[in-house]
């Protein structure tokens, strides 16, 4: 069996480094979208937005922590993913599948089969179902305590720009991914090309939702997250109303209004982002990583 587990690394490590060559080299890909210069137009496009229409123009293009942001994003997306997701995913999952078999699950396997529906009704169905997994998991990080020290590094952010989105400790992929799998690959089968487009449509979603852009997309805001309402989950004053948190759409607000969780009292424009205490939270990417494993002082 250790063997095995140690195969599965091996191979994991060749993929991703195959993989990650692939992408580099071939910007146009024949089918799906390139992810890595996906991530680079779409950052430029909302960067763009943010130069030619700023919500708060006093805030600096280059905003504070810019830069680091930016090494958020990549070390997240590509060098995390090749020095430990991808491999200890895998591993994960053959665990998981070994403990299933005994009670019927097969790998590959799943209790609703989705995958003979028209494409658009399998990317409409995947988006809504990962979306709302996403935030029942956001609403698990704020209230859990453990999870929480994790994901004050996302919640470390002062100023909001488009790069803040992907600012978040590398363990919270493990919480998302690995939730987000057993529900979604081993419950419901999707034909994969699709859940990977619908990927690439949250991520610049995303992106706009933490951009310094006054939009909140009219009629659509009870549908659609957005930048007005996304900047008081980054409050740092928590109303008394709700005091774990709240606004945790990731690409969708409908939830927020359906559970109760949306709170919106007027413009946030200028409100002060981040958590109690956060001026003594670490300012630099290695502080950051490390103080989740830090006992509280």
């Amino acid at each position: 069996m250790a063997a095995d587990y140690l195969s599965i690394v091996v191979d994991s490590y060749e993929s991703t480094w195959k993989y990650l060559k692939h992408t580099i080299s071939t910007p146009f890909p024949d089918k799906g979208v390139n992810m890595f210069y996906f991530l680079i137009v779409a950052s430029l496009f909302v960067w763009g937005l943010e130069y030619l229409m700023p919500w708060r123009k006093k805030q600096n293009i280059i905003r504070k922590d810019f830069w680091m942001d930016g090494f958020y994003m990549f070390f997240n997306f590509y060098i995390f993913s090749l020095l430990l997701a991808v491999a200890l995913s895998n591993v994960s999952y053959a665990a998981l599948v070994s403990l299933l078999e005994p009670l019927g699950y097969s790998k590959g396997s799943y209790l609703i089969d989705l995958s003979s529906l028209h494409w658009g009704w399998q990317m409409i169905l995947f988006f809504i179902i990962a979306d709302f997994v996403q935030w029942l998991i956001h609403n698990m990080l704020h209230r859990i305590p453990f999870l929480w020290k994790f994901h004050k590094v996302h919640h470390s952010v002062k100023e909001m720009g488009f790069a803040a989105h992907l600012r978040y400790h590398f363990l919270e992929t493990f919480v998302y991914q690995s939730i987000k799998y057993i529900s979604l690959s081993m419950i419901f089968g999707f034909a994969l090309e699709y859940a990977f487009i619908v990927y690439t449509i949250t991520v610049l979603l995303g992106h706009l939702n933490h951009a310094n852009i006054n939009w909140d997309y009219g009629p659509l805001k009870y549908i659609l997250n957005n930048p007005r309402m996304h900047i008081w989950h980054h409050s740092k004053e928590l109303p008394s109303s709700h005091p774990k948190g709240m606004n945790f759409g990731i690409s969708l607000s409908l939830w927020d209004y359906f559970f109760g969780t949306n709170y919106i009292p007027y413009d946030g424009r200028d409100i002060e982002l981040g958590f109690p205490n956060d001026e003594n939270y670490p300012k630099g990417f290695v502080g950051q990583v490390v103080k989740p494993f830090r006992t509280e002082e």
